[in-house]
């Protein structure tokens, strides 16, 4: 089995599998933390934009947590519940507003339960006002 000359060109050369490896693993280090930077980024300026649902938009944000978590960083539940209600558009003012002023803190099912039952209802209200 051989290495095609593109990949091979780019690994280190060392005289040793240890040295070769430490250094491999020196690399992935380095890529991990440039990943880690760049899901935070999209985790925390990710919009909902309607293009999906409600439900499909929460787990891509649920997913990037778990991207995160395997790279070593943990996001708290209770920030990806403000992240989720901070990428809402302005139509979910109310929405927000009445998170903001319960006692209650939700976890990320309970609010997807919540804003997907407002996101039907902001959907059926658009549809009566259409029809009027």
């Amino acid at each position: 089995m051989s290495i095609a000359n593109n990949i091979k060109s780019t690994l280190p050369e060392r005289d040793t599998a240890k040295e070769f490896f430490k250094t491999m693993e020196e690399r992935f280090r380095s890529a991990d933390k440039s990943l880690a930077g760049t899901l935070m980024v999209e985790l925390t300026t990710m919009k909902f934009d309607g293009t999906r649902g409600m439900y499909e938009h929460i787990l891509e944000m649920s997913n990037l947590v778990d991207k995160l978590k395997a790279l070593g960083m943990n996001v708290d539940e209770s920030l990806l519940v403000r992240f989720i209600l901070n990428s809402l558009p302005l139509q979910y003012g109310p929405f927000q507003i009445h998170y903001n002023t319960i006692k209650d803190k939700w976890n990320v099912n309970e609010l997807a339960s919540m804003l997907v039952e407002e996101e039907t209802r902001l959907n059926n209200k658009d549809i009566i006002q259409f029809t009027l």
